[in-house]
């Protein structure tokens, strides 16, 4: 526990938003310096409903020049079908693959399954200016075809300037995320609200899983007037990837970002 009792309730009125996957005593910290502690729903992860457009991409893939994964389960569920399917691994090996995100790299990283490119921000824009370059121009990238394993089909605005390039990308649905939908709403609302005060992040896949939960590139404008606190550096380098303006404390620890947080408050008071 945390030094002094006068210092229980220097967080009081103020509501944290944590991941549910963080240590307990993340939460035993807050609560004993008086803040609320909400946890984001955690979304089951399922197979798709179908699998026929994976199937055949993954029967196709001579037809592709790169593969974009955004998340760690898109890695998962496509390598776990492209094996079902009686795939090797090997055949990913005329492509360049594209990981976006720091969970999703290491998945990666952890797999047979080689990375050309790890773009420095998840922002979309980014992402596409950094395969812009690597392909050396936008004239090179009419000739390509993108395939990408994703949760749906839903198009974003990296998919939309691929195409205004007049790249071919494909999106198949590898996996789907099942969420509480009145947590979610909740969490929403409150965000909407000005409800939460401070997030904090204590992992980099924290980052990544909470931009994944409310479907956005763009989490500085879901996390507009949240201020951002993450426990190491790492973490906040993805925080930062995504245009986050993240605090921390002098050294890796939960009592040290715990500590920043309040002095925070205190100043801004």
């Amino acid at each position: 526990m945390m030094e002094g009792t006068k210092q229980n309730s220097d967080l009081s009125g103020r509501t944290v938003l944590i991941a549910p996957s963080a240590a307990p005593e993340l939460t035993v910290e807050l609560e004993h310096r008086g803040a609320r502690v909400i946890s984001w729903p955690l979304p089951e992860i399922l197979d798709p409903e179908s699998f026929t457009s994976l199937d055949e991409s993954i029967e196709n893939l001579f037809g592709y020049d790169w593969l974009i994964f955004r998340t760690g389960p898109a890695v998962e569920f496509f390598l776990k079908r492209q094996q079902t399917l009686g795939h090797d691994f090997s055949e990913l090996d005329t492509l360049r693959v594209c990981a976006i995100g720091a969970a999703t790299a290491a998945k990666l990283e952890a797999s047979p399954v080689h990375v050309d490119l790890i773009p420095s921000s998840p922002k979309s824009n980014n992402v596409f200016e950094e395969i812009e370059n690597y392909v050396g121009g936008r004239a090179a990238l009419g000739r390509l075809n993108f395939l990408m394993p994703c949760a749906s089909t839903v198009r974003d605005s990296l998919c939309k300037r691929l195409e205004d390039a007049e790249a071919r990308i494909d999106m198949v649905v590898a996996y789907r995320t099942l969420s509480n939908k009145a947590a979610l709403t909740q969490l929403t609302a409150l965000l909407n609200g000005g409800g939460i005060d401070y997030v904090a992040f204590d992992s980099p896949s924290s980052v990544s899983n909470l931009a994944e939960l409310l479907d956005t590139s763009e989490l500085a404008e879901a996390l507009d007037g949240v201020w951002v606190f993450c426990l190491d550096d790492s973490t906040a380098s993805v925080a930062n990837g995504f245009d986050l303006s993240a605090l921390s404390g002098t050294e890796p620890s939960t009592e040290s970002m715990i500590r920043a947080m309040a002095e925070h408050y205190r100043v801004k008071a």
